[in-house]
């Protein structure tokens, strides 16, 4: 007897790749464009040379060398001023050297935006930036005005010259902080 013929059924045809070869064929695929098609920072911080910019109702000012803009905490680069206790000429005088840098920095952005790119980071995972506060760059005005040491070479003849013109805490030797007599 012969086979009825069937009318809704199609003919079968065997994939080659089988059921779950060609989902694992796809899914390879798929991985391979993602790990080589896509930024490798696509949910990475923002770029490190996007700058950091606060108005002046968001700035803190924690030392002569460190600020907060808004959840950020900067330490501007290239500068060291002396920590916010830090005796100018020995325990015995209570001048607080650090009290001084910090009120000369919070004078220098006293009203002013603040704009900084980030350069890198400190050993306390603060970013490490270069600030400006009314067009004025805040590491070379701190140690041109005496109230920070230069850190990096392009800065010194500012201190130099902050020195030798007797500026900020270079004005009486005798109440210099003890690192800043020695140098």
């Amino acid at each position: 007897m012969r086979e009825p013929r069937r009318i809704f059924k199609g003919r079968q045809v065997r994939s080659g790749f089988g059921g779950s070869g060609l989902g694992i064929a796809c899914a390879v695929i798929a991985a391979l464009f993602l790990g080589f098609g896509l930024p490798s920072n696509l949910f990475g911080s923002a770029p490190a040379d996007r700058p950091i910019t606060a108005e002046p109702t968001q700035i803190r000012v924690f030392d002569g060398e460190t600020l907060g803009l808004g959840d950020r905490i900067i330490r501007l680069s290239g500068i060291a001023a002396p920590a916010r206790g830090e005796a100018c000429g020995g325990e015995a005088s209570g001048a607080d050297c650090g009290a001084a840098a910090a009120a000369a920095l919070a004078r220098l952005v006293q009203g002013q935006n603040i704009t900084c790119r980030i350069e890198g980071h400190d050993g306390f995972r603060r970013g490490l930036g270069r600030c400006t506060a009314g067009g004025r760059d805040l590491s070379a005005t701190m140690v041109e005005s005496g109230y920070a040491l230069a850190s990096v070479s392009v800065l010194r003849p500012l201190e130099v010259a902050a020195r030798d013109g007797r500026q900020g805490l270079w004005a009486d030797a005798s109440r210099m902080p003890a690192d800043w007599r020695r140098r």
